[in-house]
């Protein structure tokens, strides 16, 4: 596995110390963040104008990428190795876990092809799956 030094040399960042702690959090995650979450769990004090712009950047760069939420808020998660700088290659359902409200990246679920009326052109297609996570399922499996 690659240095996040490296990774954000490779990607033509600098390298600094937000973006390093902000990319580690994210290597740690087994889902989504949202800004929140990172401002949490950063352990430092990093501003929020800071993070925002780390997070862009690192959109921007295809090292994660956006899931909307359905309070219109905005969730980051890693993308996988065939996205680069303008070209996101995600194309994966997200599932949001209605027990723990942790969204997840279902890589193995590809997003539907979407057949459009003629004129309409997609540019995104963006699939949310709800329900219960594999974690909180158990967890219910074990009450009596």
């Amino acid at each position: 596995m690659r240095s996040i030094e490296n990774i954000l040399k490779a990607n033509k960042l600098s390298v600094t110390a937000g973006r390093q702690k902000i990319l580690q959090l994210f290597l740690n995650s087994g889902g989504a963040l949202a800004h929140a979450d990172i401002e949490k769990n950063a352990g430092e004090h990093f501003d929020r104008v800071t993070i925002y712009r780390t997070l862009q950047a690192f959109v921007e760069k295809g090292l994660i990428h956006t899931i909307p939420t359905s309070d219109n808020s905005i969730k980051y998660a890693l993308c996988k190795d065939d996205c680069g700088e303008g070209h996101h290659h995600d194309h994966h359902v997200h599932f949001v876990c209605n027990i723990c409200n942790n969204t997840f990246c279902l890589d193995g679920v590809v997003t539907p092809k979407v057949d459009l009326p003629d004129g309409y052109q997609s540019a995104e297609l963006e699939v949310v799956a709800k329900g219960v996570c594999k974690s909180c399922g158990k967890l219910s499996k074990k009450k009596p």
